[in-house]
Protein backbone atom coordinates (compact mmCIF):
# COMPACT_ATOMS: atom_id res chain seq x y z
CA UNK A 1 0.00 0.00 0.00
CA UNK A 2 2.89 2.45 0.92
CA UNK A 3 5.30 1.43 -2.17
CA UNK A 4 3.47 3.73 -4.39
CA UNK A 5 3.68 6.33 -2.02
CA UNK A 6 7.51 5.70 -2.14
CA UNK A 7 8.11 5.80 -5.34
CA UNK A 8 6.33 8.95 -5.56
CA UNK A 9 8.78 10.72 -2.89
CA UNK A 10 11.83 8.75 -4.86
CA UNK A 11 10.59 10.79 -7.85
CA UNK A 12 11.10 14.17 -6.39
CA UNK A 13 14.19 13.28 -4.78
CA UNK A 14 15.69 10.61 -3.27
CA UNK A 15 15.44 10.18 0.53
CA UNK A 16 16.94 6.67 1.86
CA UNK A 17 14.16 4.03 3.20
CA UNK A 18 15.36 4.46 6.85
CA UNK A 19 15.16 8.08 6.63
CA UNK A 20 11.87 8.03 5.52
CA UNK A 21 11.18 5.56 8.07
CA UNK A 22 12.52 7.31 10.36
CA UNK A 23 9.78 9.45 10.18
CA UNK A 24 6.64 8.03 8.85
CA UNK A 25 6.90 4.54 9.56
CA UNK A 26 4.52 5.35 12.66
CA UNK A 27 2.85 8.21 10.93
CA UNK A 28 1.18 7.37 8.02
CA UNK A 29 -2.55 6.81 8.14
CA UNK A 30 -5.00 5.37 5.79
CA UNK A 31 -8.27 7.36 5.18
CA UNK A 32 -10.53 6.24 2.82
CA UNK A 33 -13.11 8.65 1.45
CA UNK A 34 -16.53 8.32 -0.48
CA UNK A 35 -17.82 10.04 -3.21
CA UNK A 36 -19.14 13.65 -2.34
CA UNK A 37 -17.18 13.16 1.02
CA UNK A 38 -15.24 16.44 2.07
CA UNK A 39 -11.23 16.06 2.34
CA UNK A 40 -11.61 19.46 3.75
CA UNK A 41 -14.14 22.11 3.57
CA UNK A 42 -13.56 26.14 3.10
CA UNK A 43 -13.36 28.11 6.26
CA UNK A 44 -11.30 24.97 7.77
CA UNK A 45 -7.52 24.88 8.43
CA UNK A 46 -5.46 22.30 6.33
CA UNK A 47 -3.61 19.90 9.16
CA UNK A 48 -2.60 17.24 6.75
CA UNK A 49 -1.00 16.32 3.44
CA UNK A 50 -2.21 12.80 1.51
CA UNK A 51 -0.79 10.95 -1.00
CA UNK A 52 -3.44 9.80 -3.61
CA UNK A 53 -3.08 6.04 -3.58
CA UNK A 54 -6.60 5.52 -5.68
CA UNK A 55 -9.38 7.56 -6.59
CA UNK A 56 -9.98 11.48 -7.99
CA UNK A 57 -10.67 14.80 -5.93
CA UNK A 58 -11.48 18.29 -6.96
CA UNK A 59 -10.86 21.52 -5.29
CA UNK A 60 -13.39 24.15 -5.67
CA UNK A 61 -14.66 27.65 -4.40
CA UNK A 62 -17.68 29.07 -4.09
CA UNK A 63 -18.35 32.20 -6.27
CA UNK A 64 -20.98 34.90 -4.70
CA UNK A 65 -23.47 33.83 -6.33
CA UNK A 66 -22.85 30.14 -4.98
CA UNK A 67 -21.94 28.46 -7.48
CA UNK A 68 -19.09 25.87 -7.43
CA UNK A 69 -16.11 26.65 -9.57
CA UNK A 70 -13.57 23.92 -9.70
CA UNK A 71 -9.57 25.03 -9.32
CA UNK A 72 -7.87 21.80 -9.73
CA UNK A 73 -7.90 18.38 -9.52
CA UNK A 74 -6.45 15.40 -8.10
CA UNK A 75 -5.55 12.06 -9.42
CA UNK A 76 -3.55 8.91 -8.58
CA UNK A 77 -0.04 9.74 -7.39
CA UNK A 78 -0.74 13.17 -6.42
CA UNK A 79 -0.17 14.76 -3.46
CA UNK A 80 -3.63 16.70 -2.20
CA UNK A 81 -3.55 19.47 -0.07
CA UNK A 82 -5.51 23.08 0.33
CA UNK A 83 -1.71 24.35 0.20
CA UNK A 84 -1.80 28.06 0.91
CA UNK A 85 -4.22 27.04 4.41
CA UNK A 86 -1.52 24.47 4.99
CA UNK A 87 1.63 26.38 4.60
CA UNK A 88 0.31 29.02 6.70
CA UNK A 89 -2.24 27.07 9.56
CA UNK A 90 -4.82 29.51 8.42
CA UNK A 91 -8.68 28.80 7.39
CA UNK A 92 -8.50 27.97 3.75
CA UNK A 93 -11.08 29.31 0.89
CA UNK A 94 -11.31 25.93 -0.66
CA UNK A 95 -13.20 22.43 -0.73
CA UNK A 96 -11.56 19.50 -1.74
CA UNK A 97 -13.70 16.60 -2.54
CA UNK A 98 -13.84 12.94 -3.52
CA UNK A 99 -15.25 12.16 -7.00
CA UNK A 100 -14.68 8.36 -6.59
CA UNK A 101 -13.73 5.73 -3.79
CA UNK A 102 -10.73 6.81 -2.61
CA UNK A 103 -7.40 5.66 -0.28
CA UNK A 104 -5.46 7.83 0.70
CA UNK A 105 -1.83 7.88 2.77
CA UNK A 106 -2.07 11.33 4.74
CA UNK A 107 0.30 12.28 7.18
CA UNK A 108 -0.02 15.71 9.73
CA UNK A 109 1.43 18.65 9.37
CA UNK A 110 3.12 18.48 12.83
CA UNK A 111 4.56 15.14 11.54
CA UNK A 112 6.45 16.93 8.29
CA UNK A 113 7.42 19.91 9.88
CA UNK A 114 9.37 18.05 12.47
CA UNK A 115 10.98 16.27 8.65
CA UNK A 116 11.35 19.33 7.64
CA UNK A 117 13.64 20.66 10.36
CA UNK A 118 15.30 17.43 11.37
CA UNK A 119 16.28 16.54 7.69
CA UNK A 120 17.50 18.26 5.06
CA UNK A 121 16.79 15.97 2.46
CA UNK A 122 12.73 15.95 3.78
CA UNK A 123 13.45 20.10 3.81
CA UNK A 124 14.22 19.47 0.18
CA UNK A 125 11.56 17.86 -0.43
CA UNK A 126 9.07 20.30 0.94
CA UNK A 127 10.40 23.15 -1.11
CA UNK A 128 9.99 20.66 -4.49
CA UNK A 129 6.71 20.11 -3.32
CA UNK A 130 5.86 23.75 -2.49
CA UNK A 131 7.62 24.78 -5.87
CA UNK A 132 5.58 22.66 -7.83
CA UNK A 133 2.47 23.51 -6.50
CA UNK A 134 2.88 27.35 -7.05
CA UNK A 135 3.77 26.65 -10.95
CA UNK A 136 1.04 24.42 -11.43
CA UNK A 137 -1.10 27.34 -9.82
CA UNK A 138 0.26 30.16 -11.85
CA UNK A 139 0.08 28.15 -14.90
CA UNK A 140 -3.64 27.57 -14.59
CA UNK A 141 -4.43 31.48 -13.83
CA UNK A 142 -2.27 32.10 -17.19
CA UNK A 143 -4.24 29.64 -18.84
CA UNK A 144 -7.65 31.32 -18.18
CA UNK A 145 -6.06 35.06 -18.88
CA UNK A 146 -4.24 34.15 -21.63
CA UNK A 147 -6.34 31.25 -23.65
CA UNK A 148 -8.96 30.97 -25.36
CA UNK A 149 -11.73 27.91 -24.00
CA UNK A 150 -10.50 26.07 -26.72
CA UNK A 151 -6.64 26.87 -26.26
CA UNK A 152 -7.80 25.85 -22.57
CA UNK A 153 -9.47 22.58 -23.62
CA UNK A 154 -6.92 21.42 -26.34
CA UNK A 155 -4.36 21.90 -23.65
CA UNK A 156 -5.86 20.14 -20.69
CA UNK A 157 -6.49 17.39 -23.30
CA UNK A 158 -3.18 17.36 -24.69
CA UNK A 159 -1.21 17.38 -20.91
CA UNK A 160 -3.71 15.98 -18.44
CA UNK A 161 -5.81 13.41 -21.15
CA UNK A 162 -6.82 11.00 -17.84
CA UNK A 163 -9.04 13.45 -16.59
CA UNK A 164 -11.62 13.10 -19.18
CA UNK A 165 -12.20 9.30 -18.32
CA UNK A 166 -12.27 10.01 -14.55
CA UNK A 167 -14.18 13.15 -14.18
CA UNK A 168 -17.41 14.47 -15.25
CA UNK A 169 -17.68 16.72 -17.88
CA UNK A 170 -19.73 19.72 -16.13
CA UNK A 171 -16.85 19.59 -13.58
CA UNK A 172 -14.51 20.03 -16.46
CA UNK A 173 -16.34 22.86 -18.08
CA UNK A 174 -16.52 24.42 -14.39
CA UNK A 175 -12.38 24.12 -14.72
CA UNK A 176 -11.76 25.82 -17.97
CA UNK A 177 -13.97 28.75 -16.97
CA UNK A 178 -17.48 27.54 -19.45
CA UNK A 179 -20.93 26.59 -19.00
CA UNK A 180 -21.02 22.89 -19.55
CA UNK A 181 -23.34 23.51 -23.06
CA UNK A 182 -20.39 25.89 -24.32
CA UNK A 183 -17.98 23.00 -23.16
CA UNK A 184 -20.27 20.14 -25.56
CA UNK A 185 -20.48 22.69 -28.44
CA UNK A 186 -16.59 22.90 -28.51
CA UNK A 187 -16.17 19.16 -28.05
CA UNK A 188 -19.29 18.80 -31.26
CA UNK A 189 -16.84 21.26 -33.14
CA UNK A 190 -13.42 19.33 -32.60
CA UNK A 191 -14.44 15.96 -33.10
CA UNK A 192 -15.97 17.85 -36.57
CA UNK A 193 -12.79 19.17 -37.32
CA UNK A 194 -11.03 16.18 -36.76
CA UNK A 195 -13.40 14.07 -38.99
CA UNK A 196 -12.67 16.61 -42.53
Amino acid sequence: MYSRFRERVLKIIHIPKEECDAFFASEKVVEFLKPKELFIKQGEVSKKLSFVNKGVLRMYYLSAEGKEINTRFFLENDFVVEYQSFLLQKPGRYFIEALQPCELITIQHATLQKAFENSYLWNKFGRIVAEKSYVQAEKRNETLLFLSAEERYLELQRKHSAIFEQVPLYHIASYLGIERESLSRLRKKLSHTNRL
